[in-house]
Parts: structure tokens; C-alpha cells; sequence
């Protein structure tokens, strides 16, 4: 899918309809902006409830606590 925009004079963008409804994305929800060489990834971010689970096996070893931090 190619869907173009055009960034306002307010520095604003408006996501069209195709990609909006692809993703599921709702007026209100917060996103992430990630620089990414000469772009930007744009990701909507998680739900606390989403992350239950996120890291189910992974391993504890050389674990870094904050009292670890210079």
C-alpha cells in the first residue's frame, strides 16, 4: 500500500483513511516517533495489558539491577 501526506504549516500530518483503518488506529491513541537514518518509524504505544507476558522465558542471567549503574 503507498499512501502519501503533507506536513502542515503547524508541523501536522493527517494519516489517510487506508492506513488508519489497516492498522486498527484510533483518534486519541498515543504514538512513538523512532528516527530511523533519514526516516522515522511511527508506532502506536502499548497498552499496559498488552505487555503481560512480553518477556515469558527469558533469561535472568547477568541480570543488571539500578544499583549496577554508575
Amino acid at each position: 500500500m503507498t499512501a502519501t501526506a503533507t506536513l502542515s504549516s503547524k508541523f501536522q500530518i493527517s494519516i489517510p483513511k487506508a492506513v488508519r483503518e489497516e492498522q486498527h488506529w484510533e483518534a486519541g491513541q498515543e504514538f512513538v516517533f523512532i528516527p530511523k537514518g533519514k526516516g522515522v518509524l511511527v508506532m502506536p504505544v502499548p497498552e499496559l495489558n498488552q505487555l503481560a507476558g512480553i518477556a515469558k522465558g527469558a533469561c535472568k542471567d547477568d541480570y543488571r539491577d539500578r544499583k549496577d549503574r554508575f
